[in-house]
């Protein structure tokens, strides 16, 4: 059966997702379609995926019902490459282009220079305000704001957070522990913006620095990540995670350029730059004392943290109430790549 859907592709801060509207897609089984508008194996070559998982995301945005959200808006990671569907965790990266959609579908009105768009993030629970650049009554895609692992520059789009921790497992820390110790590794499991877990690069006999490719080529490296992401996902009350894109993985180490440095899995392999919402979770296991990224906290409560990653360096500031997250804000850039009609063959 071929289908068709009124879509819209953006790149939203260092990945690229498609832009659908809820009501587009509710008379058809969700994932099905999902999973073939971006095209299955090989290489994504019938669908609108890039062959990545950066570049395999949807993201479905409606009203929300809410009198204190504007819309609702849900992620979907598209495995590509077997084209299974996961809901579970949410994209900061797509949530960049989220405002920005909102309004250009008339889901948002503009409100002057800049307009604000409150958003329910549906896979966790967590709230966010978006403001955006809207002279001359439409979204201004074009300014000078730059982000590392993305070419080019463009509009800010100001992200501020609250209620992003425990929105997957329940609580910030899922284990009850801030460390946990599994295969004799030292780990934080920490369920704060996504559900992650943190460990020492160097605990795992590499340095950190290396690149997405170096890490990716290392085999044994990632088997034995797998191994204790699987454990730590049982002791986190996620039961069997084989096959799940959470909980993600942060390999931390010391920087020379930022507070800490990151190589963030996907958890099979390294992303290329980092994750809007690993971001606010290793930002706020920095800032939680009693973690294993406690030796690298050097940053003065309520400044900017600087995290290190393939791409460059990330900056954002986290807000907490005694020992719990309750804030963060980061600026990302969004900008629309096309607006048209997807056809979809659902087999």
């Amino acid at each position: 059966m071929l289908i068709t859907l009124p879509a819209m592709q953006i790149r939203g801060g260092t990945s690229k997702g498609v832009y659908l509207l809820g009501d587009d897609l509710a008379r058809y089984p969700l994932d099905a379609v999902l999973s073939a508008l971006m095209g299955g194996a090989p290489r994504q070559l019938d669908g609108l995926g890039g062959d990545a998982t950066t570049t395999s995301k949807v993201a479905v945005v409606s009203p929300s019902i809410e009198d204190d959200v504007d819309v609702d808006y849900l992620f979907v990671q598209v495995d590509p490459k077997t084209g299974r569907v996961d809901r579970t965790p949410t994209c900061g990266n797509i949530l960049a282009g989220v405002g920005p959609f909102a309004i250009e579908r008339g889901l948002v009105p503009v409100s002057g220079d800049t307009t604000v768009v409150r958003i329910r993030l549906v896979n966790t629970g967590a709230r966010v305000v978006a403001t955006v650049r809207t002279p001359d009554g439409a979204v201004d895609y074009s300014g000078d704001t730059t982000l590392a692992g993305v070419s080019g520059s463009a509009a800010p789009v100001e992200l501020t957070f609250t209620d992003f921790a425990g929105g997957t497992a329940g609580t910030l820390f899922p284990t009850g522990h801030r460390i946990d110790h599994i295969d004799g590794v030292e780990v934080s499991c920490v369920d704060a913006g996504v559900c992650a877990i943190v460990m020492r690069a160097t605990d795992l006999g590499i340095t950190g620095g290396e690149s997405p490719a170096e890490i990716n080529a290392d085999s044994a490296l990632l088997d034995r990540v797998e191994r204790i992401r699987r454990k730590a996902g049982e002791l986190m009350g996620l039961g069997d995670v084989t096959g799940r894109v959470v909980p993600k993985v942060m390999l931390i180490s010391a920087s020379d350029t930022a507070d800490i440095r990151s190589r963030y899995l996907v958890p099979t392999s390294c992303h290329p730059a980092h994750a809007v919402s690993g971001a606010i979770n290793l930002a706020s296991t920095l800032s939680i004392h009693g973690t294993v990224a406690d030796e690298f906290h050097s940053t003065t409560t309520g400044s900017a943290i600087g995290i290190e990653h393939p791409g460059g360096v990330l900056e954002l500031a986290v807000t907490l109430d005694g020992d719990a997250p309750v804030g963060a804000t980061i600026t990302s850039t969004a900008r629309k790549l096309f607006d048209g009609t997807a056809f979809v063959e659902i087999r």
